[in-house]
């Protein structure tokens, strides 16, 4: 199992930087391993949302599991070979709001032996994502 988390600061809005984060077609934005995003079911963020996510030799399907407008989101995606959960919270923090993105990426089966790699791919990856994500929010990192 391999985990990235992450807490931005940013001065826009609760809602603002929800809805952003909520609707994944704006992944490719920030996250630099994500090549494209196509949604294939509903309209936007929300509830029962899916999107297809194509990465470096992959498209996997998240499904969007958790939506409570301007405070939590969860989507998922499974495949044969992983399981890939990503969670955003946004909170209002005074006159600014953080935004937390926790990914979970788990291989299944058999590949659970290759675990100490992935998580040392995994950090370098969640690196370069966290910076996009620092730059479309136009915050700054919240030490852990």
């Amino acid at each position: 199992m391999a985990r990235y988390v992450t807490t931005v600061r940013t001065q826009q809005p609760a809602a603002e930087a929800f809805a952003y984060m909520a609707d994944l077609r704006h992944f490719a934005e920030w996250d630099p391993g994500v090549k494209k995003v196509v949604q294939v079911k509903g309209d936007g963020a929300g509830a029962g949302a899916e999107f297809d996510v194509t990465v470096t030799g992959t498209t996997l399907r998240y499904v969007t599991e958790v939506y409570q407008p301007s405070a939590e989101l969860v989507v998922v995606a499974k495949s044969r070979t992983l399981t890939s959960t990503d969670r955003v919270t946004v909170t209002a923090d005074g006159d600014s709001t953080l935004v937390t993105y926790d990914a979970l990426l788990e291989l299944n089966g058999v590949l659970r032996i290759a675990d100490p790699v992935l998580r040392l791919a995994f950090g370098r990856i969640g690196d370069r994502a966290a910076a996009g994500l620092r730059r479309v929010l136009d915050g700054h990192d919240v030490p852990r």
